[in-house]
């Protein structure tokens, strides 16, 4: 029997639609998707990082960027999101899981092993910081059990739920055990994920302000917007999770 792995799991794909391929631009002359695995990297009581993507064949160039960079590939299904995530927790004895998907390249590794060690030392099924966003849009976390992964991917049948992993969770207090983590400061007003043009290019500046630092916290980054405030207004007014919302109304 092997033993189980506190996992990071990357949910990445090259086939996004508002910014194709955002995953693989540049950034400080890397793709953006290194920047998230070298920043997850550094977060110490992890002991596996897996990059999940799609079968689809313009995904397998992320199947190289994993094994380049020496952590799990693994593809699964495009639509059913939930169905990748068990069936990869599975087949590497992954529990408990981080989910931290590709769009944030500002991910910050202190506020990811605070929340996990808070996990650790409570009875949780899933904590996270997006039920009650307290956090830049951007550094999204959510941690939870291989055992309320596999009674969501058994339970759950709307697509909604099959395409936003923990979603299910969220929705169903009545069935796991949940906690929504806290900033002391309400910044979720802060967009600092990748999903337009816009997005691109402040976090590109972000980077390149912090030179040759790559991987900084989210205090460092607050202390440069306090001092460059004009930043703000690279991708001011975009929406908060607008594709979930978009795909929400469809259901």
């Amino acid at each position: 029997m092997f033993s189980e792995k506190t996992t990071i799991m990357i949910q990445a794909r090259t086939g996004s639609t508002r910014l194709p391929k955002k995953v693989l631009k540049k950034i400080e002359k890397k793709p953006m998707i290194w920047h998230l695995i070298n920043r997850v990297k550094r977060i110490k009581s992890v002991q596996q990082i897996a990059l999940i993507t799609t079968k689809e064949k313009s995904d397998k160039v992320l199947l190289k960027v994993a094994k380049e960079n020496g952590i799990i590939g693994f593809a699964g299904e495009t639509s059913d999101v939930l169905d990748r995530h068990y069936k990869c927790a599975k087949e590497i004895n992954a529990n408990p899981i981080i989910r931290i998907t590709s769009d944030c390249p500002l991910v910050d590794p202190k506020l990811v092993e605070e929340m996990l060690q808070f996990y650790l030392n409570n009875n949780y099924d899933f904590v996270t910081n997006t039920i009650i966003p307290t956090y830049p849009d951007g550094l999204d976390t959510e941690i939870f059990s291989f055992t309320a992964l596999k009674k969501a991917a058994k339970e759950a049948t709307k697509s909604y739920d099959r395409e936003h992993v923990t979603h299910f969770f969220a929705s169903h207090p009545d069935k796991f055990k949940i906690y929504n983590y806290q900033n002391k400061n309400d910044l979720s007003d802060l967009r600092w994920t990748v999903d337009r043009a816009q997005d691109l290019k402040f976090v590109r500046r972000i980077y390149s302000q912090m030179r040759p630092k790559k991987v900084f916290s989210m205090n460092e980054t607050i202390r440069l917007l306090k001092k460059e405030p004009k930043l703000l207004e690279i991708n001011k007014g975009i929406m908060r999770n607008e594709g979930s919302k978009q795909l929400k109304n469809r259901q």
